[in-house]
């Protein structure tokens, strides 16, 4: 009777019981705990961001997400790439089927509808100024200024952002405005003063940019 009543007390001692069973063990931590909330989203097929014409360089992308048991967690990925500001940043998952059905669509209509002409990139502008003492020749980020007049100084102005050239002249010369709607160089305008004439480059956002002499006149960079 006495080595039962023993065995009994050291199974007894042996049992490791849970204090509470309807919550995971030590061992069970990875198990996600279901929650009341409704989870039933629509599909993430294609979002995006506008970003600032003062942003060059895409540092980090992070995104924030809400987990089943509706805890909130981030994750990052470090980039170092430049971008146009011009242009949306988009964040979207690959649907093959959905893909594939657009694709279709897009067949049948390329059979039906006739191509459209595409409007030109921001970049791209044939908006070129051709004056009897100023030539100027858009191209892209470049401002190339031909003319046989010194330039005296340049200069960056705010609201709306606009870079000013004075070339020294003793000759009167006439105002002039031109208006490049598709350009980064939204407007250019001559104007006469004293001693010199004024040329005012009107920008599409917030540049810095570079001014130097070359054999033709002067070659103005933005960046």
């Amino acid at each position: 009777m006495i080595k039962v009543l023993l065995i009994s007390t050291l199974l007894f001692l042996t049992l490791n019981a849970r204090e509470n069973p309807f919550f995971p063990s030590d061992g069970e931590k990875d198990i996600v705990l279901t929650t009341n909330e409704d989870t039933s989203k629509e599909p993430l097929k294609r979002a995006s961001i506008s970003i600032p014409n003062q942003a060059r360089i895409l540092q980090k992308v992070t995104i924030e997400y809400k987990n089943l048991d509706g805890s909130i967690e981030r994750k990052s990925i470090d980039l170092d790439n430049s971008i146009d500001w011009h242009s949306p940043i988009f964040i979207s998952q690959n649907y093959p089927q959905t893909q594939i059905e657009t694709k279709s669509e897009e067949t049948i209509k390329s059979k039906v509808e006739p191509k459209t002409e595409l409007k030109p990139s921001v970049n791209v502008s044939n908006d070129n100024v051709t004056l009897e003492y100023l030539s100027i020749f858009v191209s892209g980020k470049t401002l190339k200024l031909v003319t046989k007049h010194e330039s005296i100084r340049n200069f960056l102005l705010a609201d709306p952002h606009r870079i000013v050239i004075d070339f020294k002249s003793d000759a009167e010369v006439k105002n002039y405005i031109r208006k490049n709607i598709d350009s980064i160089f939204t407007e250019i305008r001559v104007g006469n003063h004293d001693k010199f004439y004024r040329v005012v480059v009107e920008l599409d956002g917030h540049y810095k940019y570079n001014f130097k002499k070359i054999s033709e006149g002067y070659l103005l960079e933005l960046k």
